[in-house]
């Protein structure tokens, strides 16, 4: 006859399978309202689509074209605005009575408002070459292409600020691209500074166990010793120890030996320090950061170090990373691997960093700017990059805001337990 079989559930082999981004809190940030997708076909060809969340798209798909242009030139066209920024910014020099270079006041200080008038100028340049890079990139007479392009203007420019999405094949500088807004102030024509903007395009994060309750944040500090006195270098980490639990690593070696363990349980990694583009002998570059040592840290030494635990049902890393290493500029060549994207994919929440040659005074003004406010826990990654444009605008007159790019992370937030 039946019976009733006693049963002891020992595993939750579902687990995995249920731990899902957090719903339903008090944080949670409305929808995205665009989102863009820009595919790299194995010919070199692309196709660009874009829809808005909760709104029905045409023939109930998303509005769709195949672009006149290839892949490889569209790296080379933000290989060459990325190239102005830094010409026109970082390099540019006041002179002297007899008309020799005295100083590089965009790379000796974050504030450039007594250059009021050469920066609005760099300005209204620089948006007219983010508008050039726009145009030429969705240039064609196809009719797809024609109606999307009025799309995405149309949508691009309504005055309300927007929360977008670029998930694109290709790493362009999108917070620098910019549109005709109709105004006469070209600072708000920078998508940057119109809109919250991120780029995504990696394969999901890992899912990982619940997120823990703390009333601290976990933080830390990945440095080259030689920079510690830089600018405000010294209040951004007397701000990490005041209002987080800091571990400073100065040495590749603890680095690595961190990404190794299986839990990294940190809400923030801030490296502040050197990256270079590294010839590899191959044709496609890395950008590698480098700590006090000389050993270069790269996309491919991150992955090696942490693939073990990629399907571990209790290995924990997802913290955002502020990835403020100067370099010199996203080249073409390095698009295939970059530390930021290698990061997304083990399970980081973000990445934020600069795409040009960033001033170091600018870089620790930046850092301290956006950790002031994302400790917190009040405002999202987004949020904050948009607030941080729109105030070194009218604050410094500067822009080099605009040149740092959310590689995911438009939602990351600090969750904290009263």
């Amino acid at each position: 006859m039946p019976r009733d079989l006693l049963v002891e559930i020992q595993q939750n082999p579902s687990a995995d399978y249920t731990r899902l981004p957090r719903q339903g809190g008090p944080k949670d940030p409305p929808p995205l309202d665009l989102v863009v997708s820009l595919r790299r076909h194995r010919d070199d060809s692309l196709q660009i689509s874009a829809f808005r969340p909760g709104e029905r798209t045409p023939r109930t798909r998303p509005n769709r074209a195949d672009l006149d242009i290839s892949g490889t030139k569209l790296l080379a066209r933000a290989a060459r605005l990325r190239t102005i920024w830094r010409d026109r910014l970082v390099r540019y020099a006041s002179v002297d009575d007899l008309g020799l270079p005295a100083d590089y006041p965009f790379a000796s200080t974050a504030d450039v408002s007594h250059l009021a008038p050469v920066a609005e100028n760099r300005v209204a340049e620089l948006a007219e070459e983010g508008r050039y890079f726009l145009e030429t990139m969705l240039d064609g007479t196809d009719r797809e292409l024609t109606l999307f392009r009025a799309f995405l203007t149309r949508t691009l420019t309504e005055d309300g600020p927007l929360r977008v999405s670029f998930d694109s094949d290709l790493h362009l500088p999108w917070p620098m691209l910019a549109v005709d807004g109709g105004r006469a102030d070209p600072w708000t024509d920078f998508l940057g500074h119109r809109h919250q903007v991120e780029q995504t395009g990696t394969a999901y994060p890992p899912i990982q166990p619940p997120y823990p309750a703390r009333t601290r944040p976990v933080t830390s500090l990945n440095t080259d010793d030689t920079l510690e006195l830089i600018g405000r270098a010294p209040e951004v980490r007397k701000l990490l120890e005041d209002r987080s639990r800091l571990t400073v690593r100065t040495e590749s070696a603890r680095l690595l030996e961190a990404l190794s363990t299986a839990v990294l349980d940190e809400d923030v990694m801030y490296f502040w320090c050197h990256g270079q583009f590294v010839d590899n002998g191959s044709a496609y570059e890395q950008l590698a950061v480098r700590l006090s040592d000389d050993r270069h840290i790269d996309a491919d030494l991150v992955r090696r170090h942490r693939r073990r635990h990629l399907d571990a049902p209790d290995a924990l890393f997802r913290p955002f990373v502020l990835l403020n290493a100067c370099h010199t500029g996203q080249s073409a060549a390095a698009e295939l691997e970059h530390l930021g994207r290698a990061l997304v994919d083990l399970g980081a929440d973000g990445v934020l960093g600069p795409q040009i040659e960033i001033p170091q005074e600018f870089a620790a003004e930046y850092a301290f700017a956006f950790l002031d406010l994302y400790l917190t826990g009040e405002f999202t990654a987004g949020e904050i990059t948009q607030a941080l444009v729109r105030r070194f605008a009218r604050e410094y007159c500067n822009p080099l805001a605009l040149t740092y790019s959310l590689h995911c992370g438009i939602d990351s937030i600090l969750e904290l337990t009263p």
